[in-house]
């Protein structure tokens, strides 16, 4: 063939070629485990004269073996698919593409009708990924071209297809362009057109139907599989029996004949009953089985056996009343037989409810009227009783009366019918409604319906839809659980955290670092489990680490390790206290005890988990899931810290993600966190300032003991940052006890003359200024919040509180009035130290000693270089040594001797930042410089590297002046163009070497020397840029005097060589090409690039200047008053102190606070209180968005029209009630009529009118 395998070579491209060999390779067992049907006998059919075979194929197209065996079609009457035909591989799967379609690809499938349900349905969801289904509905109708009623289009397109997208299901019909599967089909197609392209419950649309009754499927054969295969469709606006463009997958069963309907009935049922036992959700994770539910539409009498086998399987049915055939009549026995008794009959050996004689024989005349054709109305109406026992599982819809709007819940209510009929007693009468809801993710059904107040679920009723909520990311579910009994305290232990980690799909990035992370740690215990001279391997480490709870796969301790490699530096490890290991520093001894801990028997896992909210927050977040990390976000405590932290793992989450468009997910997440912290703590701040910069300093338990401070630069949340009150928290810190609006000439004048800090030149708050804060209501006379150090005055108070003892109401806050204050330091040295204690202070410090010591720099290297000793050095370069030894000590101050961290994550954190690494190159120069200046024979290149080592202290100058408000945004904007200029000097590059290569080669045939080259291929063309052109050298009509020779051993020598002559044409056009090229095309566009950058970053330079202000306020804030070299003196000053005196270092825990038991709960209180007020003025703001108001509006009208359709419902049922009884009235007349007039008591004049007669006269009166 074929038209699969021509349609493959048409393919218009190598990813697409490869795409289809992948598929096809994929693919290629099935011939070798699902087979065909092929008719082995011919049994002659006697209505064909002998042409044609029973199973309805021509007598020439069986093989000679099926008409040689004349003595077994001699005893057989009729053809049996099981004994007259045999399995062959099948010959025809793959891609379907429809001719004429734009249509994506369908699946095909040609099986023997005894194929195992399992393999097809592996087949559907792991290679054709078909989602698996939440319902399939299996519509059944009757056979051919059935007409079908307006309404039940309706039905099908408004009800069945409708609440089948808003649940996941597979529809399952035959497929065919006929009847019912056809309109099933275009009702699917119009939704797929109409719903939204990132819905994530798409309708599965699936045809079972006979292999020999479909059309053209000669088009489908290939034996190797069609990838895709042409199907062409003839007549499409009839019915017909081709295959239906419409629907994704086709299941064509084959029982060897060949135009006969009916051959896939068998392994269609089989089919739905496998379905059934599995599980919802992904991979089956679902807290229920998949239900199945079959749909009647008319039918025929023959479809009664397929009723009743399916019914005596639980299997549920919806009866489409009105439809006609089959459904009219179960519809009518079930409404209108449900008083008729059924009693026991008792038979020889035979205890089996029966049903009474007066039943049967209503039943029998119901089978007479509505199927009259019918030769054994006796067997149909035992069938029909059969179903009759079992109609609990039966649902008759009204769907011309009803409408299609609430087919939804018909179908919920169906299955849940149903489900009560195999549930035990003790059961909860509503817990499968629950679970049907939460696995068609219909909400709206669950408030209506079970959360309306008129149920009392209990906590056992809820968790195991809980879990199914949670794992399949249906966060509507969950907050109704929580709102309705569900507590998340009780619900969420160790061991449940753990089995939601391992539910995690295949694929994603967070399964990836977890896998990775436990095989890290199996790598380890099989290291330490693996006693002297034995062997272990490693997957039966494996499975002990786990023996303890076979379904976890995934620990807190893998969790933790994932965290720890989003978060860095910027908070402790998470889940060591569950796992004992706290006190465990080293990576490799912590790997060993979660090795030999999970190992044990895990009696965490039993323990309720600390903080359920904020756990279940970051399990939301690694999964991208937005609007369950928002849920769990409003539920957790600590908002303002908790969506900053969500904001650093999703930005970090989305550097290590390789999709596109799961990246961009995850910054749009971040983003939202990042803007939620901003507007939440605003609202903090308009509330309460003092309480609010508490809130950025405080330590948090959960979060590893970090502050939203350092999480918001560890996010790197720039809108965060220029949140006034994080700049109020600054400017506070960085003035110290001086007011804001001091003067820098006022600071400068104090500098160089220290004693006017007595004076009033500089303005500082009084101690009732600092402590003029609003009390908190109800608080004023309770525990403190804690202490943190803001300024001098909170150091002196500090230090004094550190010699004096404490008592419950002499703890030290800044801005709380005391009922003790340590003793007060003398006025002379407590305005000392809060003038040199000021952060502010010691940054006019450093600038001036720093220009300082460029200027001493500079006169050493331009005026007081001496020789190497014994010549030199000078005096000057001697104080320039000791200068640098004191900033070599300070950053080692910096980087080893602050903070709690280990000695390996302080150089991580060091190294991170960009001006560390400015100061440690300028520092090693340095060292470089000064070894080689020593000596003889390096001092010129000691010198020279002094020289660039000096160029490098200057541009530190820029990091300074960064925390002025109009140099910082400039400076960032100058970073940003640095990265324009590499792009730039790319291209520059390439077009610079192009043409310097071909103009040397074109001035000069030979010239070997080195250096001329590269001055003549880079440094020459890079100087015509800027003008400077050599005419003379470069055009032969101009004199030029210099001496050359065309000797080739004397240029070898190194004499000039002579020009070329004949090309220098070329060379001429190639510098006008040249010239154009880089001053008008590249340099316009660097110009671009710099305007582009420079609007871009000019838009957000005061958020870009404000986040970058924070570091250098820590800086120094932390570091000492004096600048280098006086700063030597604070570093002894600190060395006595720290390992003499062993008194405390407060500084070094600096913008920490942490707070405990009653000041910790009531500040979180408050916090919480901020937030809901957040949220209620939020959803006020959204609820006047005239978006909103819209939808209120749509609401309404729905409801009105809904209101009015069921009046016009109610309406005509009443009137057609009416007609009714209107009939039976002249019914009963008439008869009465008829009764006198056979009486000869008296005769009336004239004769009794009919309604006929009526019915005429008044149409013919005018």
């Amino acid at each position: 063939m074929k038209d699969g395998r021509g349609g493959q070579e048409e393919g218009g491209g190598s990813s697409r070629d490869k795409k289809l060999h992948k598929t096809e390779k994929d693919q290629s067992w099935i011939p070798k485990i699902i087979k065909k049907r092929v008719c082995t006998t011919f049994v002659e059919d006697s209505f064909s004269n002998g042409a044609l075979c029973q199973c309805g194929s021509r007598r020439e197209d069986h093989d000679s073996a099926a008409l040689g065996d004349f003595f077994g079609t001699a005893i057989v009457n009729r053809w049996d698919s099981a004994q007259h035909s045999s399995e062959k591989p099948t010959d025809a799967f793959g891609e379907l593409h429809f001719t004429g379609s734009s249509k994506r690809h369908s699946y095909f499938l040609r099986l023997s009708w005894d194929t195992l349900p399992s393999i097809v349905y592996t087949l559907m969801t792991n290679h054709w990924n078909l989602p698996a289904p939440n319902l399939v509905v299996s519509v059944v109708s009757g056979e051919g071209k059935t007409k079908v009623k307006t309404w039940v289009r309706e039905v099908l397109r408004q009800g069945l297809v409708k609440a089948s997208q808003s649940t996941g299901a597979w529809i399952v019909t035959s497929g065919l362009r006929e009847g019912i599967s056809r309109w099933v089909g275009e009702a699917v197609r119009d939704h797929a057109t109409a719903a939204s392209s990132v819905s994530n419950n798409k309708v599965v649309a699936l045809g079972i139907a006979s292999w020999g009754l479909v059309k053209n499927k000669e088009q489908l054969v290939s034996p190797e599989g069609s990838f895709p295969a042409k199907y062409h469709v003839q007549n499409s606006s009839r019915d017909s029996c081709f295959l239906d463009n419409n629907y994704q997958a086709f299941l064509l069963v084959d029982d060897g004949s060949v135009g006969r309907r009916g051959g896939e009935m068998g392994f269609r049922a089989k089919m739905e009953d496998y379905i059934s036992h599995q599980r919802t959700g992904i991979w089956g994770s679902g807290s229920i089985d998949i239900p199945v539910v079959c749909m009647l539409i008319s039918g025929e009498a023959s479809m009664l056996e397929r009723v009743d086998l399916s019914l005596k399987k639980s299997m549920p049915w919806l009866v489409l009343a009105g439809s006609g055939g089959l459904a009219d009549f179960l519809s009518d026995l079930l409404e209108n037989l449900s008083s008729a008794p059924v009693v026991q009959s008792s038979g020889e050996g035979d205890s089996e409810a029966g049903p009474s004689g007066d039943l049967k024989e209503r039943v029998v005349e119901r089978v007479k009227k509505y199927f009259p054709a019918e030769e054994e109305p006796d067997k149909l109406a035992e069938q029909a009783l059969s179903i009759y026992q079992n109609k609990g599982l039966i649902t008759v819809y009204h769907g011309e009366q009803e409408g299609p709007n609430d087919f939804d819940t018909v179908l919920l209510k169906t299955l849940v019918g149903a489900s009560k009929q195999r549930t035990s007693v003790d059961a909860s009468p509503y817990n499968e409604e629950l679970k049907l809801a939460v696995t068609w993710n219909r909400d709206d059904i669950a408030k209506s319906e079970l959360f309306n107040g008129d149920i009392q679920w209990r906590y056992e009723d809820l968790e195991e839809s809980m879990t199914d909520a949670l794992i399949n990311d249906k966060p509507q579910f969950v907050r109704l659980f929580t709102e309705n009994g569900l507590n998340i305290v009780e619900y969420l232990t160790y061991g449940r955290l753990e089995s939601l980690y391992s539910t995690v799909p295949d694929g994603t990035l967070l399964y990836q670092l977890l896998q990775r992370r436990l095989v890290e740690r199996n790598r380890i215990a099989v290291s330490v489990s693996t006693p002297a001279g034995g062997q272990k391997s490693p997957t039966s480490v494996t499975t002990e680490s786990l023996q303890c709870d076979p379904e976890v796969k995934f620990s807190l301790f893998e969790v933790s390790g994932v965290l720890e490699l989003l978060m860095g530096d910027v908070c402790q490890p998470f889940y060591y206290d569950p796992l004992k290991m706290a006190h465990i520093s080293s990576k490799r001894k912590a790997l060993k005890h979660a090795s030999k801990l999970l190992s044990g028997e895990c009696l965490y896992r039993t323990h309720r988990c600390l903080f359920p909210w904020a756990s279940l927050f970051i399990w939301a977040v690694l999964q991208n899931r937005s609007e369950m990390a928002i849920f769990f976000w409003e539920m957790a405590g600590e908002s303002v810290l908790s969506a900053l932290s969500g904001c650093k793992i999703l930005r970090e989450l989305s550097k290590l993600e390789d999709e596109t468009e799961t990246k961009l997910s995850m910054k749009e997440l971040a983003q939202r966190f990042e803007n939620l912290a901003h507007d939440m703590f605003g609202a903090c701040y308009r509330s309460d300032e003092s309480r609010s910069f508490k809130l950025l300093i405080r330590k948090s338990p959960f979060w590893g003991g970090s502050t939203c401070l350092q999480m918001g630069m560890g996010a790197d949340a720039r809108l965060f940052f220029s949140n006034d009150g994080v700049q109020s928290l600054l400017s506070q810190i960085w003035w110290g006890d001086m007011k804001r609006n001091t003067e820098v000439w006022r600071l400068l004048l104090t500098f160089f003359c220290p004693f006017l800090c007595y004076t009033n030149l500089i303005s500082f708050r009084t101690e009732e200024q600092q402590e003029e804060e609003p009390q908190e209501d109800g608080l004023s006379h309770d525990d403190n919040y804690g202490t943190t150090v803001f300024s001098f005055s909170d150091i002196k108070h500090l230090k004094a509180d550190s010699q004096y003892p404490h008592t419950p109401r002499t703890g030290t806050v800044r801005g709380r009035l005391q009922t003790r204050r340590p003793p007060q330091h003398p006025f002379i040295v407590s305005r000392w130290r809060q003038f040199w204690f000021a952060p502010v202070t010691s940054f006019l410090g450093n600038v001036l000693l720093y220009f300082l010591f460029l200027l001493l720099f500079a006169y050493v290297l331009l005026v007081d270089f001496k020789p190497p000793p014994p010549h030199g050095p000078a005096i000057t370069e001697y104080v320039l040594y000791f200068w640098v030894f004191t900033i070599v000590c300070e950053e080692i101050r910096e980087t080893f001797f602050q903070g709690t961290m280990t000695w390996r994550q302080r150089m991580r954190v060091y190294i991170q930042d960009v001006w560390n690494k400015c100061d440690l190159i300028a520092i090693i120069l340095f060292i470089i410089g000064l070894i080689c200046r020593m000596f003889e024979w390096s001092y010129g290149f000691g010198q020279n590297v002094l020289c660039v080592d000096y160029m490098v202290f200057t541009l530190r100058l820029i990091h300074i002046f960064a925390i002025n408000r109009q140099l910082g945004p400039k400076i960032i904007i100058v970073g940003k163009m640095m990265k324009d200029v590499f792009f730039f000097l790319f291209f520059l590059g390439v077009w610079l070497m192009a043409y310097g290569v071909a103009n040397q080669a074109l001035i000069y045939s030979y010239d070997p020397q080195p250096a001329r080259i590269f001055r003549r291929v880079f440094y020459r063309p890079y100087l015509h840029i800027f003008g400077q052109i050599p005419v003379e050298e470069m055009d032969v009509g101009k004199d030029w005097d210099m001496p050359c020779t065309d000797n080739m051993t004397l240029v070898d020598g190194g004499a000039e060589p002579c020009r070329t002559m004949h090309s220098n044409w070329l060379v001429v056009i190639l510098l006008v090409i040249y010239l154009l090229v880089t001053n008008i095309l590249l340099i316009n566009l660097l110009i671009a690039m710099f305007s582009y950058t420079f609007s871009k970053v000019q838009e957000n330079s005061d958020i870009y200047w404000k986040f970058q202000r924070y570091n250098l306020i820590v800086q120094y804030h932390s570091r000492p008053s004096l600048a280098p070299p006086f700063i030597i003196l604070s570093h002894i000053n600190l060395l006595i102190k720290r390992h003499i005196r062993k008194v405390p270092s407060f500084k070094a825990q600096h913008f920490v606070l942490e707070l405990k038991d009653k000041a910790a709960n009531r500040l979180m209180t408050w916090e919480t209180i901020q937030k809901e007020d957040f949220h209620t003025a939020q959803h006020k703001i959204q609820k006047s968005s005239d978006s909103e108001k819209l939808k209120r509006m749509s609401v309404k009208v729905d409801s009105v029209l809904n209101h009015l359709t069921e009046n016009t419902n109610d309406f005509d049922h009443r009137l057609r009630a009416l007609e009714n009884e209107m009939e039976n009235c002249v019914k009963a007349l008439q008869w009465i009529m008829d009764t006198l007039e056979q009486g000869s008591t008296f005769k009336p004049p004239r004769p009794s009118p009919t309604l006929r007669d009526s019915l005429l006269s008044s149409v013919a009166s005018p």
